[in-house]
């Protein structure tokens, strides 16, 4: 009915389109003119399709395993009704891929119509067969059943009608939620059958109608109680049902049964509820569910379950590795699971461990060699994303081969089989897949150390095995002790004495990692074999290496040290040079102001000294002035008394003062645990307090806002925040990162660095996290909600963090965090290289580099420069104690002397002898020494 209700929709559609040229009386000008223009749109629009079509060819014969492409073509060609290559493109996928519910129900549905002849009705009968097998999908079964009913009147139509039937609820019977539907459908279909068996009114059956009658009567009884013992919602409708179509009381055994399954079904509620609540991928409650199930032990239900699940989570490879590994272990039934791992393998290509249980499954069922070896070839040819994988597969198809091998026999088929396939994965290894991953994955050849083994203890051929060993120990590992030793067992085991000592010979000479341990495994051999010529030459030669070897270490040792040094010493020079510059820069600064404010009052320095209240006085009891209060009297260009004062300057000057009126507040260390630290914030926040407070505050109740100002009373873009409670302030560190006034604002614990020199707060991993791409080559202008609709098509996007500076502004890096590994691995081969906003990108999975920590000067090492050191106070060294005076108008009494920070040092020829306590200089001694001048 569907299907017909289809056509006509579509033949009444087409006459719509067609009546304006046909009906004399429906036009005008005007609507000929439009009728024109459609026509003429319609046509751009059908050349742009085809030409998009041909595009999306062009590019599947390139890359087939295209998942988004093949659907794209599917559906244009449908639109387009390509009839013929919407068939050859649907036929395309279906071979490399599983088809979704909805794909197969569109390409049923467009078979159905155009199946009219038995011969095609038979076509549509093969393709849901194999629509059946790539899903649990209660709806496609159900159309299957329903197109068969169409059959009814052929030879054995019935029966195959029942036949579908039986095996749909088999199937998907006992699906909680949609099983019923089943159930009902087959009752409708025996109802049916019911009525046509029926005698005429009036008239009395024959003995062989009321058999019949009876009979059907019996196969609908019996599909009510089937139903009833299943957990099934909408179970008390059922029971109603049946009550009211039974003349006869519902057995006792049926009740009971129908009591059990209902509480069966009151467990099973809550899982299904939450699955109904839940957002796709539903991953979690899946498994909940399962683990459910598993507790109970039903086969069948079990099966159901991680069928669902599956359904909705098909590119998870743990759930089918999972799925499969339960169908190996405990159903052990050859069909159903070798089709369980072919469609695991179909759905997950690139995850190697699916194809080497599917290739396990199929040695334990006893399957053909020649389809073994086919399967390992599309193995191969899956794509994996790991050099790693390829060794894998190699390794997990040379064992089921070596396993086929008859060892008693000297020589056979098998063996030389096995032989070659050893030669053809080294190859393999070398030319393949180097070239594609710049590694062979195999770096200690793992493959050919297997080979050897093979050779030595299965085939008694050492000769062979030695050769294998010469050829792995060219390839980089002679360096390697455990190689040696390695290859020494395999002689100790099943070659000879002389060998063995050749074998610890070279690698005394060649081992550079653990040199002592093959020295002391040779001396152990010839304790117990050797002659004393022996034993003397295994003397000299591990003394001689080992002399060498400590003597390349020790210059090592010192290359290390003195590079070290080096480095010191350059930083040294840096810091020093940076300093004096930055002193310089500030001495010069403030002498400008001084002349200046000189020539506008000459006395001024005394009355400053008289009338600043909030003067501190440090050291011997000289008075230090400020140098931020000598700015704001004197200003920085001078004063000018018939200037008008500037309201807005001195708003802020008034603000600036009363920040730095305000008592200091002094961290307390013991409130740690309460408080978080928040810098890179904007230095023109205007009250950082009242902002960082409204903030704050949705973490908990803040104890404390400690905003952190420069002497001048500007914000210096952190502060500290105190909680009243422990939670609030790990609360508060979700904030990490949020974007206060166009920049990144940074959220970590409170630590104390001096008693904690190495912590360092980075909430990200720095790992390998296979779930998470790491994107490089965007457009600076790429926006997060860009980037997830770009990402979002190959999987479900948990997290997208754009890179940026402190400043917030973006460095063309992003890290897209997907559900599982499966999708980021696909999204892996779909997005790498793509164009985005003309700009093409570089995708890999995260995987960051080892950050090189900076070495640590060595315990007891003298510091290149000793200066004598001042003892500052508790905030350290202030910048008021920076040298005031330029260096070309001091008066130099030793002429190697240096003025820093205020303080004048020996000279290196007097550095013998204690220094002297140096004299401590106000600013106001400053102004006098210049007054003199």
């Amino acid at each position: 009915m569907a299907a017909t209700g289809a056509e006509a929709a579509a033949v009444a559609a087409e006459e719509e389109k067609r009546l304006p040229e046909d009906d004399p009386e429906s036009g005008g000008d005007s609507e000929d003119e439009g009728d024109s223009d459609s026509s003429g749109d319609g046509e751009d629009e059908e050349k742009e399709n085809e030409a998009e079509i041909q595009r999306l060819e062009e590019q599947l014969s390139i890359n087939a395993f295209d998942y988004n492409c093949h659907l794209d073509l599917i559906k244009l060609l449908r639109q387009e009704g390509e009839l013929v290559k919407l068939r050859r493109a649907r036929q395309k996928m279906s071979e490399l891929f599983p088809l979704t519910e909805e794909i197969w129900l569109d390409w049923l549905k467009d078979e159905i119509k155009m199946a009219s002849e038995s011969s095609e009705r038979e076509k549509v009968y093969e393709l849901f067969e194999r629509a059946v097998k790539d899903y649990i999908c209660p709806e496609i079964w159900l159309e299957y059943a329903q197109y068969s009913i169409g059959g009814i009147g052929q030879e054995g139509g019935i029966e195959k009608v029942r036949s579908i039937f039986e095996r749909a609820l088999t199937a998907v019977g006992l699906h909680v939620t949609k099983g019923a539907a089943l159930w009902e459908a087959y009752r409708e279909f025996e109802n049916a059958i019911l009525e046509t068996t029926q005698p005429a009114p009036g008239s009395v059956p024959s003995p062989e109608q009321q058999q019949v009658l009876c009979s059907q009567l019996e196969r609908i009884h019996t599909l009510f109680r089937r139903q009833l013992g299943i957990p099934l919602l909408d179970m008390e409708a059922s029971y109603a049902e049946y009550e009211e179509w039974s003349e006869d009381p519902i057995p006792e055994t049926t009740i009971k049964n129908y009591k059990k399954a209902l509480q069966q079904l009151e467990k099973c509620k809550p899982y299904e509820e939450a699955l109904l609540g839940a957002e796709t991928p539903k991953l979690a409650e899946y498994q909940a569910y399962i683990d459910f199930e598993m507790k109970a032990g039903d086969p069948a239900r079990i099966q159901l379950i991680y069928e669902r699940a599956l359904a909705e989570n098909c590119l998870v490879p743990d759930l089918w590795a999972r799925y499969n590994q339960y169908l190996d272990r405990q159903l052990k039934v050859k069909e159903l699971v070798l089709s369980a791992h072919d469609r695991a393998v179909r759905n997950c290509p690139w995850t190697v461990g699916l194809w080497i249980r599917y290739l396990l499954a199929m040695e334990r069922h006893r399957v053909d060699h020649g389809i073994i070896s086919e399967m390992f070839e599309k193995a191969l040819n899956a794509g994996f994303i790991q050099a790693t994988d390829y060794v894998e597969i190699w390794q997990a198809y040379l064992d089921y081969l070596r396993r086929r091998v008859d060892f008693t026999q000297d020589s056979s088929k098998e063996l030389e089989e096995l032989r070659s396939a050893f030669a053809r994965a080294v190859e393999y290894l070398k030319q393949e897949v180097e070239e594609r991953f710049s590694e062979s994955g195999d770096p200690s050849c793992t493959i050919m150390q297997n080979w050897a083994r093979v050779e030595a203890r299965l085939c008694n051929n050492m000769q062979k095995a030695r050769e294998l060993w010469d050829n792995i120990m060219t390839k980089g590992n002679a360096k390697y002790a455990n190689m040696w030793l390695e290859y020494y067992n395999l002689e100790r085991a099943h070659g000879d004495t002389q060998h063995c000592r050749k074998a610890l010979h070279r690698a005394v000479q060649c081992t550079s990692d653990y040199p002592e341990h093959v020295c002391e495994v040779l001396l152990t051999l010839e304790r117990i074999e050797g002659t004393l010529e022996d034993w003397d030459a295994a003397v000299q030669k591990t003394e001689n290496r080992l002399a060498r070897v400590n003597e390349q270490r020790a210059k090592a040792a010192e290359k290390e040290a003195a590079l070290a040094k080096l480095e010191e010493e350059k930083a040294e020079q840096r810091k020093q040079a940076r300093a004096e510059k930055k002193a310089s820069k500030k001495a010069k600064k403030r002498i400008g102001d001084k002349r200046k404010a000189d020539d506008d009052d000459e006395g001024e320095w005394g009355q400053d000294e008289e009338e600043q209240p909030s003067k501190r006085h440090k050291g011997d009891g000289d008075g230090e002035l400020p140098e931020e209060d000598m700015e704001v009297e004197t200003g920085l260009f001078g004063r000018s008394g018939s200037e008008k004062p500037d309201h807005s300057a001195n708003l802020k000057e008034k603000a600036s003062t009363s920040r730095k009126d305000t008592p200091k507040v002094f961290h307390d260390s013991s409130k740690d645990s309460v408080t978080v630290f928040v810098s890179n914030l904007s230095y023109t926040m205007a009250d950082p307090e009242a902002k960082l407070k409204e903030l704050f505050e949705s973490c908990g109740e803040v104890a404390q806002i400690r905003p952190v100002f420069s002497n001048k009373g500007t914000f210096r873009g952190y502060c500290y925040i105190e909680f009243k409670e422990e939670k609030s302030a790990l609360q508060a560190l979700g904030l990490d990162r949020r974007v206060v006034e166009g920049r990144p604002m940074f959220v970590s614990p409170c630590v104390d660095k001096n008693k904690n020199p190495d912590f360092k707060v980075f909430r990200y991993s720095t790992t390998l996290e296979k779930h998470k791409l790491f994107i490089s080559g965007l457009p600076f202008s790429c926006t997060k909600e860009e980037l997830e609709e770009v990402c979002k098509a190959h999987g479900n996007v948990k997290d997208i963090r754009l890179v940026t500076n402190r400043a917030g502004k973006p460095k063309g890096l992003a890290y897209v965090e997907f559900e599982n590994e499966a999708q980021a691995s696909q999204a892996v081969l779909k997005m790498d290289g793509l164009t985005v906003k003309e700009h093409v990108i570089k995708v890999a999975i995260s995987n960051p580099p080892l950050r090189k920590l900076p070495d640590k000067p060595e315990a007891g090492r003298a510091p290149q420069f000793a200066v004598p050191r001042q003892v500052y106070g508790a905030r350290g060294k202030g910048r008021t104690q920076l040298s005031m005076m330029p260096r070309a108008l001091q008066r130099q009494s030793n002429p190697v002397a240096k003025a820093e920070n205020g303080m004048v040092q020996n000279s290196p020829a007097t550095s013998s002898q204690p220094p002297e306590e140096p004299k401590k200089m106000s600013n106001a001694d400053f102004a006098k020494m210049l007054l003199k001048k």
